[in-house]
């Protein structure tokens, strides 16, 4: 059976960046914690609570020690609670998100009311959205967009993972909308980079296995687009989940992972792959 991996697969900038400071922090030692997961990956969170980083929901219980800004990033209010009880702050939002949480705040001082085009639900929007100081929505698609009221101003940003199509659709809407539209282009391009590859591995092979947390967001949408192509496309978070039975007849196996996905998980999978191969054959 031949393993091909996608061409782009695994962690983003913006995931290998928080990663690598949430270790540094870890090797350092002291009371470290994250606000909220890190990544979603929860093999990367269940290694950092082994080296002694455990995860908060929330700083009410916090007064002093280290605190690790998740790659999603936090809400203003949170930023602000861990200055105010001094804790020392490493601060590993993605760069992106960070320039989305800007820009709104930007916008909102300068009197637009900004439009989110997200999931309501995902901590980076509601991280985004915590920026803005005047009137805020949060939109999933054109559709939700076409119920939002006139505005004489609307400024738009997307969570960093959106698809470019459905900001297309947003501020198509927003455009019927607003007397005045300024938008800005927050989407990070590894997901559109990682979407892309992912459909040409699909019409390549007789089965794909899609690596990452069931919690990430980009990748269920990963899953979601190679099924499209091929419909023996399944969603693992380990190597122990993967079934003998799914690779019958298979000849060409696929292999894709999501941005929070590290490598070594990646490493595993392939590993138990060739294993699940070689019992087949054997």
């Amino acid at each position: 059976m031949e393993i091909i991996l996608a061409r782009q697969a695994g962690f983003c900038f913006g995931v290998k960046r928080a990663t690598q400071m949430a270790f540094e922090a870890a090797d350092k030692g002291g009371r470290t914690f994250t606000l909220g997961p890190i990544i979603h990956s929860p093999q990367v969170v269940q290694k950092l609570e082994d080296m002694g980083v455990k995860v908060l929901n929330d700083l009410s219980e916090l007064e002093t020690g280290t605190i690790i800004i998740r790659s999603h990033g936090v809400t203003s209010g949170e930023l602000e609670e861990a200055v105010r009880k001094e804790l020392e702050i490493v601060d590993a939002t993605c760069p992106f998100v960070k320039k989305a949480q800007e820009h709104v705040q930007s916008l909102s001082s300068a009197g637009y009311d900004v439009v989110v085009v997200g999931d309501a639900d995902h901590p980076e929007v509601q991280g985004i959205v915590s920026y803005a100081e005047g009137k805020v929505y949060v939109v999933g698609s054109g559709v939700e967009a076409a119920k939002l009221p006139k505005m004489s101003k609307i400024g738009v940003v997307a969570q960093t993972t959106q698809s470019f199509e459905n900001l297309e659709d947003v501020v198509r809407e927003c455009l019927r909308r607003a007397s005045e539209l300024r938008v800005f282009h927050t989407i990070c391009d590894a997901t559109a980079v990682r979407q892309e590859a992912a459909k040409d591995l699909a019409r390549q092979v007789d089965c794909v296995i899609v690596i990452g947390g069931f919690n990430s967001g980009n990748t269920k949408r990963l899953a979601e687009v190679c099924a499209e192509i091929q419909e023996r496309t399944h969603h693992i978070e380990i190597a122990e989940q993967l079934l003998p039975e799914w690779f019958a007849g298979v000849e060409r196996v696929g292999v894709t992972a999501g941005a929070s996905t590290p490598k070594w998980i990646i490493d595993e999978v392939i590993e138990q792959i060739e294993r699940i191969d070689r019992d087949k054959n054997g």
